[in-house]
């Protein structure tokens, strides 16, 4: 988890408590720019915490003050409306599609268990319209002695695959996909301690009963201390408290059972494994939730210049590629790559037979190294490295989210009966990179994703379950920073029906007045 490091700044945050949210972004990212920079002043003050690092202890006084403060860490750099911008280098900045999606499926007549290897490729140009959305004050977790403040950001996601009108210059675009969900900054972890209060409020406490054999134990009148038995110096077994236990080995603990004010306050203290969460819903049938964090540089979570992205052998990575070792890679290998910023092999355009193909590894995955939008329908973030070409990078953000994480906290995804039957969502990663782009002389924010889905369906010639890659990749800069004929084709292809609701009503979440 990361939060700032400064105590007082995270419930004195003057930038925060002068504005309103809406007024707050529509200035704030102005005074940035004209100060130190974008990224900067949102990541400066943000360190990891330690098990050793002060918790702040909770107030209800403080309620308000902390539900105006809360913490958005660098998902407050996402407010606003985002849109697809690529150039690929090109002076001209023309807008095609910037992103680039692959989608396997299984082949008409297929079911699991039937003739394997049969699938259905798709490689396509897209263009997106992804708004962001801070949702005011701080969602409020409470777990007892543990409470946790989270920072959510809505956001909606729509796409258009972009195609060519067969005899024409017309494009063509057409919907593929809608999702909306959140995203969380897991921070702001304080300990509440009980007090007088709420231990008479929220449950009432007993009086410790005249027949109890140890009533002369407890000096409040509750049963609010533990007790110990021992056995004392005439050798008999007696209780104590532990006040008076002094080291002495015990026979058994009788538990207090009720609190006493202060309690909780030794902890154990909460500290999230991750600082972010996503949570989307998708029309297909599915729901996800990912957890991840920032990625580190050497100088910090702010890393210098332009994401770093592979040339040649070594963009051979299955963790990035639309085919997987399941699928039979191509009949190459990490150490045996095939170069992708050179044409493609020579067997992608033949007629595969038991000669050329004997292994059957290259009939799998030849229609994806033949198809018209290689490297990228093989390896689609290579678009993002190309889009990056010819720009100004100053530094960036890197994140990582995962819907199955190595170890600790784990995320998932739940699908309908028919997305589980037919082809199982397993997994699903992201990376994201927010960059700050230098352009005559001013700052712009960029963001870039890719996003990796997995599906298994169908066996293979042993009965192994295949593993198929869905990739999605996109390069964005928010409206207001692409061209007037930009903006005019997203509006066009991205109507707004109604007007959002307006970003400083309550959302209702954070807690309850009254």
């Amino acid at each position: 988890m990361l939060r700032r490091k400064n105590l007082a700044d995270e419930l004195s945050l003057p930038h925060l408590a002068e504005n309103s949210i809406t007024d707050q972004n529509e200035i704030s990212f102005k005074s940035l720019q004209e100060n130190k920079g974008i990224l900067e002043s949102l990541m400066n003050d943000y360190s990891k915490v330690q098990i050793e690092d002060p918790i702040r202890p909770f107030h209800e006084e403080n309620l308000q003050k902390i539900v105006d403060n809360v913490d958005y860490g660098i998902l407050r750099a996402l407010q606003g409306t985002w849109v697809s911008y690529n150039h690929n280098g090109q002076n001209d900045k023309r807008l095609v599609g910037s992103g680039i999606h692959t989608t396997i499926m299984p082949s008409p007549g297929t079911n699991a268990g039937t003739i394997p290897g049969k699938y259905s490729f798709e490689c396509e140009e897209y263009i997106e319209k992804l708004t962001f959305d801070l949702v005011p004050g701080g969602v409020r977790n409470r777990g007892g002695a543990n409470e946790q403040f989270c920072g959510a950001v809505k956001y909606e996601q729509s796409i258009k695959s972009v195609n060519a009108v067969k005899d024409s210059s017309e494009l063509k675009y057409t919907p593929i996909h809608e999702e909306n969900g959140m995203y969380l900054w897991l921070s702001d972890i304080f300990n509440y301690a009980a007090t007088e209060k709420t231990i008479k409020e929220d449950r009432g406490i007993h009086a410790v009963s005249p027949t109890n054999p140890n009533k002369n134990l407890y000096k409040s009148g509750y049963e609010d201390e533990t007790l110990f038995l021992i056995v004392n110096d005439l050798g008999k077994e007696e209780y104590v408290t532990l006040e008076n236990l002094n080291g002495r080995p015990y026979l058994a603990i009788l538990p207090s059972k009720e609190l006493k004010p202060g309690a909780g306050q030794t902890g154990p203290y909460f500290i999230p494994d991750y600082s972010i969460s996503r949570s989307g819903v998708i029309p297909h049938g599915s729901t996800i939730t990912l957890l991840g964090d920032l990625s580190s540089g050497e100088s910090g979570y702010l890393v210098k210049d332009a994401p770093v992205f592979p040339y040649g052998d070594a963009a051979w990575k299955y963790d990035h590629l639309s085919i997987s070792r399941t699928m039979g890679g191509a009949g190459a290998s990490e150490t045996k790559p095939i170069n992708l910023d050179e044409a493609p092999p020579k067997w992608v355009f033949e007629t595969l037979d038991k000669n050329n193909d004997p292994q059957e590894n290259r009939i799998y995955t030849q229609r994806i190294l033949a198809h018209p939008l290689y490297p990228y329908s093989l390896r689609p973030d290579l678009r993002l490295r190309d889009s990056l070409k010819g720009e100004i990078v100053k530094n960036h953000v890197f994140i990582q989210m995962s819907s199955k994480n190595k170890t600790g906290a784990q995320g998932g995804i739940l699908n309908v009966p028919f997305v589980n039957r037919f082809v199982t969502t397993v997994e699903m990663n992201m990376r994201m990179w927010i960059e700050t782009v230098i352009e005559e002389g001013k700052e712009i924010l960029q963001l870039q994703y890719e996003q990796i889905i997995f599906f298994e369906f169908d066996f293979g010639d042993d009965g192994g379950t295949t593993s198929w890659p869905h990739i999605q990749v996109n390069t964005l800069r928010k409206i207001e920073d692409v061209s007037p004929e930009q903006q005019n084709l997203i509006e066009e292809q991205f109507p707004t029906s109604h007007k959002p609701a307006s970003s400083t009503a309550g959302s209702g979440c954070p807690y309850h007045k009254g």
